[in-house]
């Protein structure tokens, strides 16, 4: 095995990437990074009844626009190529014929039909069948079978699958970088198929024979691979190869912290669980991603990196080079993560507010034409840049700034309690100066119009609210005198005159 740090994310093309796939990718990236290593991506596609046309191109899609793409994957850099399990299925079944040969594996010629009235009986008699050492030669295998007969079951076609031989009586000590020493009693796992006779390897032999292949030096995987951890030692040991050294990460869990976070969650519970949106090219579901939705890259990034994982202090803002500087598999926790929609949201706050004014406004103007609106870009980039700060994406800035782009035509029924029979008075007055006012800026407003209210001794209160409402149809938006400044002094008098007839 060679002593450079070899990664690598292995999904199989069954859907879209679930987020807790990512979070696994980017760790494997991290790591690899940190230890000038390799990162690769390996498809495993040998259960060809769960394929799913456009998987594939899907994973690799979403690694790319987190910016996390592998140093070496289908087409790219191809040193241990093929890097698809379905193009490397001639490999396997010498493998697996080498266990066959040295007494680690062993030929079972049971039906399903048989497997099946097997695991009856044991339900019937209130225990689990398991196919293990305390069956595995009194039922049809070639532990039990003559050579001969053996020889004739495969010469005549008849299907068989090859299973591992687990030792019995042994208790293995085995380390993982995150859980510590872990201990597996031999006697209670079960014989694992590896291989079929349809040419076709199961995930444990295939995965195992091109993590060896392909130089893999970590295996950096979820939890749920945890229970094939014995099984996957013992078949490095069978074949007399080093074993890589594993680390199983936490579960992410549900915000409820009540189980883990599935794909089936997916806007169930108003949040994305992909990275990307998918269509499901065979009942033709829909499922939003976190790209559409608005979120950021950066963002996605750096709430994944938080979720089992910290630097032992009190940092939350991470840059995708500061994680790789940072990031320790040692800190990664052992206990679930719980997923918090509302964190996610505040990070792509702060990713938005980092973002240039001309890419959020090129990114607005789209919502824009989407209604029929045409503005300047300068236009726009100055209503972007006044509120930006208060948006958690893109999709939120014309809820937030309608009023730059079409007058009210209502106005906020709860604070209309406030205009009084003065009002159309104190409105009309401003209205006189906002006319008069030479200098049309925020300042030269702001100066004019207070001054004004002070010498009339009128509170403050009595003519901001409603003037507010006359403008923005509403007590909301940024500042009003630059909303005043910015949609004109000939719009802005309008909109007085209008709240003022509309309000006799």
């Amino acid at each position: 095995m060679t002593n450079q740090v070899r990664v690598r994310f292995a999904p199989s093309p069954t859907g879209p990437l679930h987020i807790g796939g990512v979070r696994t990718a980017l760790f494997n990236y991290l790591f690899a990074k940190q230890n000038n290593g390799v990162f690769y991506v390996r498809i495993e596609d040998t259960d060809q009844n769960r394929f799913v046309p456009g998987a594939e191109k899907y994973i690799l899609e979403a690694l790319e626009w987190l910016g996390i793409s592998p140093d070496e994957t289908i087409g790219k850099n191809e040193k241990f190529g093929p890097y698809r399990q379905s193009e490397r299925k001639e490999l396997y079944k010498k493998y697996a014929d080498q266990l066959i040969e040295n007494g680690w594996a062993y030929y079972a010629f049971d039906t399903a039909e048989e497997l099946d009235e097997l695991r009856k009986n044991a339900e019937e008699a209130g225990e689990t069948f398991i196919y293990n050492h305390s069956n595995r030669e009194q039922l049809k295998t070639s532990l039990r079978l003559s050579k001969e007969e053996v020889d004739t079951l495969l010469a005549s076609g008849v299907p068989y699958v090859i299973r591992f031989k687990i030792p019995v009586n042994e208790v293995l000590h085995l380390n993982d970088i995150i859980r510590g020493d872990i201990k597996f009693d031999t006697n209670l796992l079960d014989d694992k198929v590896l291989f079929k006779s349809d040419g076709m390897p199961t995930y444990h032999l295939a995965n195992i024979v091109d993590d060896h292949l392909m130089d893999t030096s970590h295996v950096i995987r979820g939890e749920e691979w945890l229970p094939s951890m014995p099984l996957h030692e013992l078949l490095y040991k069978a074949f007399g190869w080093d074993a890589p050294k594993f680390a199983h990460l936490p579960l992410i869990l549900k915000p409820v912290g009540n189980g883990k976070l599935s794909k089936r969650d997916g806007d169930k519970l108003g949040f994305p669980v992909f990275p990307l949106d998918w269509k499901d090219p065979i009942s033709g579901e829909k499922s939003s991603g976190y790209r559409e939705k608005g979120f950021y890259p950066e963002t996605v990034i750096n709430f994944l990196a938080l979720l089992g994982w910290n630097d032992g202090t009190d940092q939350e803002i991470f840059s995708l080079e500061e994680l790789v500087q940072k990031f320790d598999l040692s800190r990664v926790h052992k206990a679930g993560a719980k997923f918090d929609p509302e964190k996610n949201n505040w990070f792509n706050q702060h990713y938005l507010k980092l973002q240039d004014i001309a890419s959020l406004t090129a990114d607005f103007q789209s919502i824009l034409k989407t209604k029929g609106l045409y503005f300047s870009d300068d236009y726009v980039g100055k209503v972007v840049d006044l509120v930006k700060d208060r948006a958690t994406f893109v999709s939120d800035f014309y809820n937030l700034s309608d009023f730059f782009f079409q007058a009210p035509e209502s106005y906020d029924e709860k604070a209309m309690k406030n205009w009084k029979e003065e009002t159309a008075g104190y409105m009309q007055n401003v209205a006189e100066i906002l006319s008069s006012t030479l200098l049309f800026s925020a300042g030269e407003i702001e100066k004019t119009v207070k001054n004004w209210i002070n010498e009339q001794g009128i509170g403050m209160g009595k003519v901001m609210q409603p003037l507010r409402l006359c403008v923005v149809g509403a007590l909301k938006g940024p500042d009003l005198f630059q909303i005043i400044e910015l949609i004109g002094k000939e719009e802005a008098v309008k909109r007085i005159s209008t709240a003022i007839e509309k309000n006799k």
